[in-house]
């Protein structure tokens, strides 16, 4: 299985993801990914009994800090390598083991990049500045940077009052999408989407009003009309002298809300035209490390728009596993780690599924198939397919999801039943209506 690939097993990984998500595969993958591989996987998560957790490949979890400001991540993660460190074997010289961490969501990505310097050398990290991090994570900045460089983006406004956002949405044409800059500066609990498509002016200003509590711009993009293989992305890896050996493009099939979320069923395909504006982003940035690209074909030209530009492990990043293990997780440790990161070989036609939210696709739009012949060399590729949450190797974290995505469900349907009845009880009695003459062939025959 890694014949060509050779870890130093005796580095560590913590992963660290600040967002409070327990149905977060990405960091699912990441931990059985580098597991698998012999190397010491170490993860700070929203809670120590997340379906996360219970994976054979974790050693031990930390919760994550109370506030996600960088100073208490750095603290944290320093007290966890003291851990980590008194239960390792000492080194032949004496020296303490670095430790290298993994950011899996953008706001400990961009913390990391901040305190880079103070992290250093104890944690490895790739060469990244948050104002680096910055031009592609916010997405106001995306699309500024798309302009720049002249790669296709969706038309984009960013307005400065509820007066001038109406009148913007109304040039970009109902319904638009409607995305805060900074989406990682959202209040947990406040009913907020970092995305949202909005179909009328007034949604436009009320969304507009929540600026303050949103923290971030709000931005109005022009929709590029869904379909059938037009939603496309590309996971890599981009290595400390700015090469990209491990990447690759693949397509959804499934996502979740449809048409418009994360992927939900996804699939190893070649498309030279996506590959090739990636790799001519990231010279273009210099950018180095793990992303997640996503794109859309505009059918009316052809060009594939760039819509999002993740700076870390997208979460379905194991789509890209090829023949010997080797993907962008296990690139970048084998990267930071001095050791030769081998070629990696395109296995199309594999597929990725998110047993939990294809389910939910399925059942939304459950006649949709994709095209079998879509997209380049797909033709006598390998099916075979990877599950987020299934493995036969460490079973516990798909039966704690099970467990945790049906209480999900239950109160969410709770929650929707009693704003049905609160609907009920508050809405005004209905008019009365005048007395009906009774009709003749019910009135009493006299005796």
């Amino acid at each position: 299985m890694l014949r060509r690939q050779s870890f130093d097993t005796s580095v560590p990984t913590v992963l660290v993801r600040i967002d409070r998500n327990p149905f977060h595969h990405g960091t699912l993958g990441a931990a059985r990914s580098l597991g698998r591989a012999g190397i010491p996987v170490h993860a700070v998560i929203e809670s120590s009994t997340s379906p996360v957790a219970r994976s054979r490949y974790l050693r031990s979890t930390r919760a994550t800090p109370g506030t996600t400001t960088a100073t208490e991540l750095t603290a944290l993660l320093h007290r966890y390598a003291d851990e980590i460190e008194g239960e390792s074997a000492p080194t032949p010289d004496g020296s303490s083991t670095p430790v290298l961490v993994l950011p899996l969501d953008d706001v400990s990505a961009l913390a990391l990049a901040r305190r880079r310097a103070e992290l250093s050398p104890r944690f490895l990290l790739p060469e990244q500045t948050e104002e680096q991090l910055l031009r592609v994570a916010d997405k106001a900045a995306l699309a500024e940077t798309c302009a720049s460089l002249g790669l296709p983006h969706p038309r984009t406004e960013l307005p400065d009052g509820s007066d001038e956002a109406a009148a913007m949405a109304w040039s970009l044409g109902l319904p638009v999408v409607a995305k805060w800059s900074r989406p990682w500066l959202l209040p947990a609990g406040g009913g907020l989407r970092s995305t949202s498509i909005v179909r009328s002016l007034a949604e436009v200003r009320e969304l507009y009003a929540r600026s303050p509590e949103a923290g971030s711009r709000l931005l109005l993009q022009e929709l590029l009309p869904a379909g059938r293989d037009l939603d496309w992305f590309f996971h890599g890896y981009v290595d400390a002298d700015g090469g990209c050996t491990t990447g690759a493009t693949g397509r959804k099939e499934r996502s979740w809300p449809d048409g418009a979320g994360l992927t939900a069923v996804g699939r190893w395909t070649a498309n030279p035209a996506v590959e090739r504006t990636a790799r001519e982003l990231f010279a273009a940035l210099g950018y180095r490390g793990v992303c997640d690209l996503d794109f859309r074909m505009n059918r009316s030209t052809g060009a594939y728009h760039l819509l999002d530009f993740n700076p870390r492990p997208g979460a379905q990043f194991r789509l890209f596993a090829d023949a010997d293990g080797l993907d962008v997780v296990r690139a970048l440790h084998l990267d930071l780690t001095g050791r030769p990161v081998p070629p990696h070989s395109p296995a199309y036609g594999r597929r990725f599924v998110v047993e939990n939210y294809a389910a939910l696709s399925l059942l939304t739009s459950p006649r949709r198939r994709p095209a079998d012949g879509a997209g380049a060399g797909s033709e006598g590729a390998s099916r075979r397919a990877e599950y987020a949450w299934c493995a036969a190797d460490d079973p516990a974290p798909a039966f704690a999801m099970g467990l945790a995505w049906l209480g999900h469900l239950l109160r969410r349907a709770v929650a929707s039943a009693r704003r049905f009845l609160g609907s009920l009880r508050t809405r005004p009695p209905l008019p009365p209506t005048a007395p009906q003459a009774r009709s003749s062939s019910h009135q009493l025959t006299p005796r």
